[in-house]
């Protein structure tokens, strides 16, 4: 495909050539070391899969803008998710901006990175539409103790999910097979926290994972007992975790 792309666009029939990409970081870095004709790359970012276990957005950032290239931002309010904050959380964004929208917070995070070309937002309403121009068109980076209320907003986030935590480290060490019971567990809070939980991109960067570590759909990450060094039983919770992320998988293990 590379090779066509830029055959094309010696042809003018393209005027850049960019790739969308859902992976871990260490993709992206394989493929512009490669591939130094790209000029942009579409990835998932947020505040909330900032620092998540599979999406890795930070880290897919910091590749990104390792080599320089530039970024379109996709998945910004995390497909409506981030449209509705737990209470406490736009209790602190009203009292620094009564009238402002969760999702413009979202889209601003986004927006006010170093090297974002364009965000797309997922506008469903006109009023979506003139909220998201409202705030873009004299636009204004976070400062500082706005990015603490996201930073507290992600917590409550992840405290509210099925899992009940916003701390997935005592689960680390669980990774028998090369993919931590933190990594699953994150990943399937997340899913349950949108509002279409088996549409969430999630599934997709997990059964990547598994195929990297050469597991098919019908491996199990996690086999046996999970049990915690405080000696909490997780068993039941981390399974119930991987059968869901099997299960709802839009990609094919066939190869």
């Amino acid at each position: 495909m590379f090779e066509h792309m830029q055959k094309w666009k010696e042809e003018g029939k393209i005027r850049h050539i960019a790739f969308s990409f859902h992976d871990s970081a260490d993709v992206p870095d394989k493929v512009l070391s490669e591939h130094p004709e790209v000029e942009a790359v579409q990835i998932a970012l947020n505040y909330i899969d900032w620092n998540a276990y599979f999406v890795q957005a930070k880290a897919c950032y910091d590749v990104i803008r390792k080599h320089g290239r530039q970024m379109i931002v996709m998945e910004p309010v995390k497909g409506g998710m981030l449209a509705k904050v737990p209470k406490e959380a736009e209790k602190l964004m009203k009292e620094i901006h009564p009238d402002a929208s969760p999702a413009s917070w979202a889209i601003r995070f986004a927006a006010g990175l170093d090297g974002v070309l364009t965000v797309l937002s997922g506008m469903s309403t006109l009023e979506q539409v003139e909220d998201n121009v409202s705030f873009m068109k004299d636009f204004q980076p976070l400062n500082d103790r706005e990015k603490e209320i996201l930073t507290e907003t992600a917590r409550l986030y992840r405290m509210s999910g099925i899992a009940k935590t916003a701390d997935f480290t005592p689960y680390e060490a669980i990774n028998p097979k090369g993919i931590s019971a933190a990594a699953i567990l994150d990943c399937y809070n997340s899913c349950m926290l949108q509002p279409v939980p088996t549409f969430g991109a999630e599934h997709n960067y997990f059964t990547s994972e598994k195929a990297k570590h050469g597991l098919g759909k019908d491996d199990v990450c996690i086999p046996g007992k999970v049990i915690l060094a405080d000696g909490t039983d997780a068993t039941e919770l981390i399974h119930e975790a991987e059968k869901f992320l099997n299960d709802s998988a839009f990609a094919q293990y066939d190869v």
